[in-house]
This record gives C-alpha cells, structure tokens and sequence, in this order.
C-alpha cells in the first residue's frame, strides 16, 4: 500500500517552490472489496491511467464514510480529474459522470499552505444539465452568462492562524439573464441568512459559480444554503435542508477548503413535447410524405404549443428490399446514411427547368394521399432527383461545402454507396449473392467507387442524395441562408430527439462492412410475452459484443456521434438488448425456440434425459413410440416450405396455416433446447409448462424443472446482465453528448431498473402497460421523475383506438381512474382526453410526450378520420406496412389558435416548462 500524503506531483527534479499540500475529501458508501480512487491528467495522479491512480483511504466520521488522500504540488498546478470506484486490483467497477473535475492550484499561493478540496460523487442525474437537451437547448440562456474570473482563483488569503479561507463552488445550470447567485449561512462572511450581506459568486463558465471568503475558526460548523435572485430581486433559495461545514484538519498549515457543492437544489426541471414519425408529418409543400425541412414548422407549432421537445422515429435508410417492406423504420440499411424518402426535391436547386417544377407540382397532387405510398413515393423522388442530378452535379460535387461533407463522412458514405450500387446491380442486398464482392474489403471499396469506373455516376448519385439530405436536416437549402435547422431548434427551446434502433438489417452495409460485428448465424426476436404467445422474430442478427468491445465499442461511439449531428436527445429502442439479447437460430420463424444472450447455460450433467422426441407425420421413428425430425423439416422454414410443397401438388387436406401451426407446435414441445455452440448445454423452452412433453413428466421431474425455469428466467441471469449493461451501456452514453432515454417495456429483468438509475437513463412509462404486475392500470402520479410518460405510444394503438377496442375495460377505466360510475360515451370525447393528458401532464415525471394523433384528439373536428386509421405500427404483424399520414397538415395546425392555446395551458398549469415564444430567432444571439 502506497504511503498517502507523500506524494509530488513536480514535474523537476527540485521544486524552486515550498510545496502546497492538497488533499482529497470525499464521501461516498462503498461495499466491502471496493475502494475510492482519484485519476487526474498529471504524474502522480495516474496520468490518465487509473491504475497508477491515487487510491484514498476510508475514515467514518459521524454517519458519513469518508475517502481521504494528499499529494503535494508546487503554486500554479493544474490537471483535470475524477474518481472512481475500484477493487484490490485497481480494476474500474464505477465511473463519475459528468465533466471531468478542473483542478487549480492558484500561482498567488507562496507555499506550505494546505488546499483541501472537499468533493460529491458526481452520479448519473448530476451530468443531465450537461447532455445537449438541456445544456445546448433547454438551458441555453447560461451559456450567454460573460464569465467573470477564473476558475480556481481565490481572492481571499489564508494568513490568520485563526481563520480559513474557503470557497464554495455550485453549478447552476438554468440560470436566467442578469441573475445572481449567492451563499447566505450561519457565518457573519455569509450575510447571517441575509441576501444584501451574503457571499455573492462568480460565473466561472460551464454553469459553475464560485466565490470565496475567509471564515473564523470559531464559527465552524457552519450553516449554509446557495440561492438564486434575478433581476425582479425575488429570492430563489435551492430546496432541501441546510449543507453544512465543519474542520476535520488540526494543521498549522494556512488553510484553504473547496467545497464543490454539486448541483443547485432546486424542484426538478419538467417539460412536455410531441412524437410524431417523421414519414407521418403534412404540409403543402412536401410530396408524398413528411420531409426534413418540415421540421421547422413542426417546431413552430410545438413553440406554439408550450412543448419543448418533437420525438421522431428512426430516420435511416431502410431501402433493403426496395418495396414496401422497407417502410419499417428499425431496420437500417445503414445506420449512418439518412433515408432518400425524406428529401423535398424541389429544394436541390434554386433554378430548377419549368419541366421538372411542372413535374414535381404533379407528383404533390398524386401522392397527396390518404396514406404513404412508399414505392411511388420512393420512384418518383429519385427519379426526380437524377434529373437534377445529370443538370448540376459537376457544380454540387465541386462545391467547397459538398468537399468538406464528403470529407467528414467518406468512411461510411463510401461503403453505403459501394452497396447501393451492388443491390441495385445484383438486383438483391443479400451480398452473399454478390460474388467476388460478397466479402468487404478495402481494395475492393476503392475499386467500386474509382472515379475511373464506369459506374461512377452512380456512385456519385448516392452521395449528392446524403449531402442533400445532411443540409436539408441541418440546414435550409444551399441556396438560401445557411441557418442550421437544429440551432434554429435549440434558439426556439425545442428539443430534437432520435431513435436508436437495437438492430440493424441483417443484409446491410453494416454487416457487410464489419460482419466480424455481428452473429449471423442467429436473429433477434421479442420474449415470447412480449406481445403474444409466440413471440415475434425481428430477424435482426444479434451482436457479437465480445468482439466489438476490442475497440471500445467503436462501431457504436461512430453510431452516436452521427446521430449527435441531428438530435440533442434520443431514445434507445429495446434497451433490455443491452442487458440480454432473446436470440433465436436464424431458422426460427416465431420467438418460443430461443434463449438469452448471455445466459448461463443448463448442463446436460446436471438433467438426464428429461426431454421426449414427439411424434407426428413429420418424423422419422427412431425407436418404439420415439420420434424425431426428419432432415427436411427439422426447422419453422423447412416446415413452412414443405408445406407450401404439399399444398401446391393438392396433398393437403386441411388449411395450410391450420397444419403449420400444429407443426410448429410439436417442433416447439420441448421443455429443453439444445445449444447449437455447444451439444452439452441446454436452455429451457419459454412457458415450458404449457407443453405436452411437460405434462407428460412425472411429478419429480416436473418439479426438478419448473425450478430451474423459474431460476434460469429470473434469478440466476440478474448479475450477468447487469454486468453485461454496465459494459455497454457507458459506451453508447460517453459517445455523445445527448439525453438518452430507454424504452423499458415488456419483462424486465429486476436488474434493469437500478442500472438504468446508476447511469440516468430516462425510462418510458405507458399507461395501458403498467410495469407493475398487480395493477391494469398505471397510475402517472406515481411514476418516478426519471422517466418519460404517455397514455400511448407508435407500438400500440391510439389513445382514441383504445378507448373503443373493450368495452369492459373501458367501463374498468372510467370507474377506476376517472372516477365515476357511470356508463363511459363508446367515443374518446375531447373532454376524455383532456382528462388523460391532464394526468401525464401533471405527473412527476421529467417528461410527458404525447404522439400528435391523442394532442388532435383534443378538438372534435380531428375526431372524423376513424381511430383504427391513426394506427402506426401493429406489433404482431412482422409485416406491417408503416404508412400513417397525419389527416391534417401543420399549415393548417398552425392556424388552429384553439388547439395550441389548450394544449399549451395544459402543460403550463401543471407546472411543467414551457419554451419562450415570440423571439426572433434568426437575430437571437
């Protein structure tokens, strides 16, 4: 064990300078096996390197355990650092969150002084005022605040024995023009609780304000809280009891003491936004579809409206199969490239031929329809966009703006429009069906996109549609004022939040490029609870996450920084992927025959052989009364392509999907699954009770497996996956500085909760699917703060579709949450849904996002279109045609002063934040 205390952090041989002690004091409760230790930038305290980190050393006092360690520096030093929690081997199990600590020792100090810097334990919630959603948008009038000392400087000297200069240190991240900040307390220096004779603070940058006097020995303890006055000279002071100080240092050492007090205490910050696909979204002027540069006007109407955030859904390319299955959002082509869907193509150029601009006009009219027409909507973009293309690519392409795009981004831009290329060549994105080019490679790359190929053009094409893309949702139009979309966003208070979807394509440029990345031999599907007794194959080829931790999650950090270019917040699809993955073999057809990645396996040493082969016409007798598969039907598509095969020549006598699904049945009546990595280890099926091989068990053997079903589900996995989050999870968040939020639906495991808690990720919170199990109900003025909450959502139906689905339970509802026994109107009336959003609205969650078709629901007049319409996505159908196009246009929604008035006194009343309206964005600072 290192002798603390007698460490030198000089950078020379000999110091010209008496040395300053500084010392580390920090509280925080750790388990046994674990320790505290502080890694800085300079020698001494690691270099960076945790491992030659300074661990502290633990002391009780009173209730607290406290972390206590000292090096010493020469006047002038600086580094930047943080702490972790660590074991015996100096092994990383926890980080801080947040900036990274700035550290200055003032120049002014002569030496022999003694500097204790008293820290909190930065944890997960404490860096959310610093994730873009608030820093960049939410909070942004701090960062016009001019800074007005330096940091770590102290104005006071330590040269009374009998006194101690300290400096107090808060981050204060909404803070409004032209307020103060001050320390008021027990102490004469801290004004006796008056604000006229309080400490006041400076701004210092990055939301931290300090301020220092020189305090008596003899008032200590003292008694002290921070408050905020603006310039109406009202007194803000922070929530909670009184902080506290008191000496522990018996030094003779002129002393000074940090105390970095943490955040501001203060009510926690609520707002409220909208979720609305960006393929669902009206106006005039776009064809066929929402488009990018809709955006501005749906952030308007959601100023408008008092909501502070617009929620989309995954906006990549998803052309895979060039057909109408491609309108599923959540399964990219790329997860780099933007989706061509969302160009307005009258936007390419500002001297546009009369014959295009007659042709555009056209395509507005006929794909002004009722719902998206995804293949003609497709068709005619592009086509369009070829045309302008063959006119002005030499122009765009040699643009210093189009140069500087391809730069940044050529190593994805190049492999997506290599593979653009050779699905539209080969007519398939199956690249296993691409030859020589099957397999990636560099060379390869540089052959296909050579600017002495032929295709060359074609290249190019894909890359003038990304760029276009990439202004058309950052910025306006080349043509036009370059003012980013998104600061324009930030200048309104709104924030622009994405969708992570958990897998990708499994024929992609994703898993073309770095098929090492992934399992291809496997697919992801939803538990079979999820949605309904046979859970639902994604077919989404799961990760190999041991390989992609080799480079620190590389793939993932490119992922997130992207999609920083667009969004200040995003929501992370699925998150209990990062915990377990439900993986199934990729010839499942349905979710029942998979297990969970990673899981601990069950040994066949431990079972015997529990498990019948069962009989039917699709098997081969092994044995009296035994059977098993035969080779040609031994899996769900074999079975469904036999069947196809004996419908076709007239051999069945029953329904097709009748005979399949009995099928499948007895394939999936196993109580046991056998790993196909390893023939020794085995899985137990989902609801092994419901099968016939079960029920065929004797009592013993029922018994023996129905405890290690309920132990493989629900015990035994909770350390590996929360271990397994703890790996990833830190990844995705540290890549970017968005707001990330979970969706945390579905069965989940009791570790997801805590983790997601530990690194403040926001959860999701829908009524109608309570996360408790003893309830129908959910009851939004319970849910924590930490999450987001909706009466629906895009994977359910609306909150008016619901409302007529079940008379029973609507009846249910009225009388349980409404309150009142009498018989509910069949229809969700606007005073139904004001009810209802007047609850999320007032609940403690830091969120309330409602998805436009229940905001609509509002005025009867938006009630007319029929509520099963407004459906965005079935979850049980695997083939679901995502095509929903708000009835109403935002040109039209932007007239509606009634909506944006209801709406916006909904939210306000209760509390929650609403954006300044009326400013000028454009001459804004």
């Amino acid at each position: 064990m290192m002798n603390l205390g007698s460490l030198s952090l000089t950078t020379t041989a000999k110091s010209s300078k008496p040395m300053v002690s500084l010392s580390f004091w920090t509280p925080y409760f750790t388990h046994w096996g674990q320790s505290l230790l502080v890694c800085g930038s300079a020698p001494g305290l690691g270099s960076g390197n945790v491992k030659k980190g300074l661990l502290l050393k633990p002391s009780q006092q009173e209730d607290q355990l406290v972390w206590i360690g000292s090096v010493s520096v020469p006047p002038g030093f600086t580094c930047d650092y943080c702490y972790y929690v660590v074991d015996d081997l100096k092994n990383v199990l926890r980080t801080e969150f947040g900036m990274k600590r700035k550290l200055v020792v003032p120049e002014a100090l002569t030496g022999g002084e003694s500097v204790q810097l008293r820290d909190l334990w930065q944890s997960g919630d404490q860096a959310l005022p610093f994730r873009s959603a608030f820093k960049d948008v939410i909070f942004r009038n701090t960062g016009d605040v001019e800074v007005e000392k330096p940091l770590g400087v102290f104005k006071n000297k330590s040269d009374q024995d009998d006194s101690v200069v300290v400096q107090f240190k808060i981050c204060c991240p909404d803070v409004g023009e032209g307020t103060l900040v001050y320390v008021l307390g027990t102490s004469g220096k801290l004004g006796k609780w008056k604000v006229e004779n309080g400490l006041k603070l400076s701004y210092v940058g990055d939301s931290m304000w300090e301020g220092d006097c020189l305090i008596p020995k003899a008032e200590f303890p003292i008694k002290y809280r921070y408050c905020k006055v603006p310039k109406d000279g009202s007194i803000g002071l922070e929530s909670g009891g009184n902080r506290e100080l008191s000496l522990h240092s018996t030094s003779n050492k002129q002393e000074y003491i940090v105390m970095s007090d943490g955040l501001f205490r203060e009510m926690p910050w609520r707002g409220a936004g909208v979720a609305v696909p960006m393929f669902s979204v009206r106006s005039e002027d776009d064809v066929g579809v929402g488009e990018f540069l809709d955006l501005k006007l749906l952030v308007d109407w959601s100023v408008d409206s008092g909501l502070h955030l617009v929620q989309l859904l995954p906006v990549n390319d998803t052309s895979v199969h060039k057909m109408w299955w491609d309108s599923y959002p959540y399964s990219s082509l790329s997860v780099f490239a933007l989706h061509p869907l969302y160009l307005r193509v009258q936007a390419l150029s500002q001297s546009l031929p009369a014959d295009i601009k007659e042709e555009i006009e056209k395509a507005k009219k006929q794909l002004d329809k009722n719902d998206v027409d995804y293949e003609a909507t497709m068709e005619t973009k592009l086509s369009i966009a070829k045309k302008i293309f063959d006119l002005e690519k030499d122009q765009t392409l040699n643009s210093s703006s189009f140069q500087k795009y391809f730069s940044e981004n050529e190593g994805w831009l190049k492999p997506y429009a290599a593979f653009c290329f050779l699905r539209d060549f080969f007519e398939t994105s199956d690249h296993s069906q691409w030859g020589t080019f099957s397999d990636y490679t560099e060379a390869k790359l540089e052959k296909l996109t050579s600017k002495d190929s032929l295709h060359y053009d074609t290249i190019c094409f894909h890359y003038y549609i990304q760029y276009h893309l990439h202004v058309q949702c950052v910025m306006v139009p080349f043509f036009q004022k370059l003012s980013e979309a998104s600061e324009y966003a930030r200048k309104r208070g709104v924030v622009l939040k994405g969708d992570l979807p958990i897998g990708v394509d499994r024929n992609s440029v994703d898993t073309w490029v770095n098929k090492n990345l992934f399992r291809m031999n496997t697919s992801t599907g939803a538990p079979p609870d999820y949605f309904d007794k046979n859970g639902q194959n994604w077919g989404f080829p799961t990760y190999n996450w041991e390989e992609m931790s080799k480079d620190n999650y590389g793939w993932w950090r490119a992922r997130l920084t992207q999609m920083g270019n667009y969004f200040t917040a995003y929501r992370i699809d699925h998150i209990l992927g990062f915990f377990r993955i439900w993986e199934l073999p990729a010839h499942a057809m349905t979710g029942l025959v998979g297990k969970f990645r990673p899981s601990i396996p069950l040994s066949q040493e431990k079972f015997g052989d529990f498990w019948p082969f069962i009989a039917s016409n699709f098997l081969n007798e092994t044995q009296k009364d035994m059977y098993e598969f035969k080779e040609d039907c031994n899996t769900e598509k074999k079975i469904a392509a036999k069947l196809k095969s004996l419908a076709a020549k007239s051999l069945l006598l029953e329904n097709e999907d009748k005979v399949r699904r009995d099928v499948f049945d007895i394939l999936r009546n196993v109580v046991l699954i056998k790993d196909p990595e390893d023939a020794r280890k085995f899985y137990p099926r989902f609801n092994i009770e419901d099968t016939s091989s079960f029920q065929d068990l004797d009592e013993h053997s029922k018994n023996v497996l129905k405890r290690l079903y309920y132990d493989y589900y629900f015990h035994r996995q909770e350390d590996l996956w929360r271990k397994n989050a703890l790996k990833t999870l830190p990844a995705l968040l540290n890549a970017s500085n968005m707001l990330a939020c979970g969706e945390d639906l579905g069965l989940v495991p009791a570790c997801v909760h805590p983790v997601m808690k530990e690194l403040a990720l926001v959860g999701l919170r829908i009524q109608r699917m309570p996360s408790e199990s003893d309830v129908e109900f959910g009851v939004p003025s319970n849910y924590d703060y930490m999450t987001v909450c909706a009466p629906s959502c895009h994977d359910c139906s609306t909150l008016r579709a619901w409302w007529e689905e079940d008379e029973e339970r609507r009846q249910r509802y009225f009388k349980e949450v409404i309150g009142l026994d009498a018989i509910p109107p069949s229809q969700c009336v606007p005073e139904i849904t004001h009810f209802i959003l007047r609850q999320h609205v007032e609940a403690p969650s830091m969120w309330a996002i409602f998805p436009l078709q229940d905001m609509l629901a509002l005025r009867e007049e938006y009630t007319a279109r029929p509520a099963k319409e407004e459906t965005i996505n079935d979850p049980t159908n695997p083939k679901h045609y995502w095509r929903y196009r708000v009835h109403v246009t935002l040109d039209s929604l932007m007239k509606d002063v009634d909506l944006k008035s209801t709406i916006k006194n909904l939210v306000s009343s209760s509390g929650r934040s609403v954006p300044a309206s009326g400013e000028d964005v454009n001459n804004k600072k």
